[in-house]
């Protein structure tokens, strides 16, 4: 069963560190969104996510990213991503080229596509 091990780490001021490991999936992503609650809500400003020890993205972990860096920017807050694994990396930068919700009929194929993205990678395949 995959897991997401999540840590905070409070930095200066309106900046906050959050430390993700394991898998932000359909399965995960309500971990992350719950600790969130807070930190959109506190006067954070600046929101960091290391990404350093994530393995893995759906799009329902996409989405969680998406919505803190929505709730902040309506507060001229920012939303960081630091040091993405390959995979990880190459998802943001396709979600960033095209519009997913426009090229995908449902959130499975969406979910496959990622993976097989992720799996190509990891194996050197692009």
């Amino acid at each position: 069963m995959p897991r997401l091990s999540l840590r905070i780490e409070p930095g200066d001021g309106p900046y906050q560190r959050i430390f993700l490991s394991g898998w932000l999936d359909g399965s995960t992503h309500p971990q992350l969104d719950e600790a969130l609650v807070p930190l959109l809500h506190d006067g954070t400003h600046i929101l960091e996510f290391n990404l350093a020890g994530l393995e893995y993205i759906s799009s329902a972990g996409l989405r969680s990213i998406f919505r803190a860096r929505k709730a902040l920017h309506a507060h001229a807050g920012r939303v960081l991503v630091m040091q993405p694994q390959p995979g990880v990396r190459k998802v943001f930068e396709l979600v960033k080229a095209v519009p997913v919700e426009d090229v995908f009929a449902s959130q499975t194929e969406l979910d496959s596509y990622l993976t097989a993205i992720q799996d190509k990678v990891a194996r050197g395949e692009l």
